[in-house]
């Protein structure tokens, strides 16, 4: 009877927030099975709920970018979370079978939350701990953006206004934090930009801090030097945004 009434009063608390919310998040928790010689797979995300058209559009993204990490970017291998684990425990037993304990102890840790979230936009932040032999594992950071207006995930470039005229903003914060004369080359220091250009990352988020330019490893820079990632306050960067996404 006492577990009766728990479930009835955390279903009576979800329809409440699904009445008075369009949009809310429950977190949810993907694990894989235990078992002496199988990978760790965990997996925490928010799930989105409620009747705003963006629910679906979030919950999609969320698995996509889960799948491409567990079957190596080639979605079309998996069309579930469930089968991207069992793709991702395949190619385990296959390596450990032809290598023995070189492949031992092959994880993914991914963890996913809202960082942002106003009338208009949501951000939300992946990040994934992964081991899948070798020296060492690495770590990748996801930085999604959803137009709640549009029910439509966002290119990076389509928080702004005018993309150039940040480009050439961020390019000279990014250069004053790293130390990066304005008359040399952007790799002048060491950095690894393509054709020796800056450009802004493949990631970009807001948080209550700000807006995130993130590189993953590899991407502008060297491992040993990690991600690089510059941070923008929101009075910096307001005026670059567009007006529906400048709230606060």
């Amino acid at each position: 009877m006492k577990y009766i009434l728990v479930l009835s009063s955390l279903l009576f608390l979800l329809i409440s927030c699904s009445e008075e919310e369009t949009l809310f998040f429950e977190p949810t928790e993907i694990n894989s099975q235990e078992c002496k010689d199988c990978p760790e797979v965990n997996i925490t995300i928010p799930e989105a709920m409620g009747s705003e058209k963006s629910v679906k559009t979030i919950n999609a993204a969320l698995r996509e970018e889960i799948i491409s990490l567990l079957t190596y970017g080639e979605t079309g291998q998996a069309a579930s979370v469930e089968e991207a684990m069992d793709a991702f425990e395949k190619d385990y037993r296959e390596l450990r079978e032809k290598f023995d304990d070189e492949m031992a102890g092959w994880k993914a840790i991914i963890r996913a939350e809202v960082t942002y979230q106003d009338p208009g936009l949501v951000s939300i932040a992946m990040e994934a701990n992964m081991f899948t032999g070798g020296a060492h594992g690495y770590q990748v950071t996801r930085l999604l953006n959803f137009d709640r207006e549009k029910g439509t995930e966002l290119e990076p470039g389509e928080l702004f206004s005018d993309e150039e005229a940040f480009k050439n903003f961020a390019e000279a914060r990014f250069r004053q934090q790293e130390d990066i004369p304005a008359d040399e080359a952007i790799n002048s220091t060491g950095f690894m930009f393509s054709d020796d250009q800056f450009y802004l990352p493949e990631n970009i988020g807001l948080s209550e801090k700000g807006l995130t330019l993130l590189y993953n490893e590899y991407e502008v820079a060297s491992y040993a030097d990690g991600r690089v990632i510059l941070l923008l306050s929101m009075d910096e960067v307001r005026e670059y945004l567009k007006p529906r996404f400048r709230s606060s």
